[in-house]
């Protein structure tokens, strides 16, 4: 099993974030530029496009509030427990450290 560091998990997320909110200005974008040329069938596409659309901005929402919480308290956690914070920095530092050198 492979373990991430914050700093990947943060980065991932934000990636996340990033791909969402462009696939919901892409897909508003797409609906603007089309809006005039739908018949009757177009307007239930464009309807269940405009609910999916709204549901990745509700999802990119509690993401992006999950993430800053989860941030909040690792921060929280890191200035109350200064010292076991560097202990266990230093523990995974070491143990990596030991697995790069094995594998030269």
């Amino acid at each position: 099993m492979e373990t991430r560091s914050t700093s990947d998990i943060e980065a991932s997320t934000e990636r996340l974030l990033q791909e969402l909110k462009d696939v919901v200005d892409e897909g508003e974008e797409i609906l603007r530029a089309g809006a005039e040329q739908l018949g009757e069938q177009g307007s239930v596409a464009r309807e269940k496009l405009m609910a999916a659309l709204d549901a990745a901005r509700e999802t990119q929402l509690r993401l992006q509030e999950r993430a800053v919480a989860g941030a909040k308290a690792a921060d929280v956690y890191i200035r109350s427990n200064p010292y076991q914070s560097i202990g266990i920095a230093f523990g995974v530092g070491l143990i990596l450290g030991l697995f790069a050198t094995r594998r030269k």
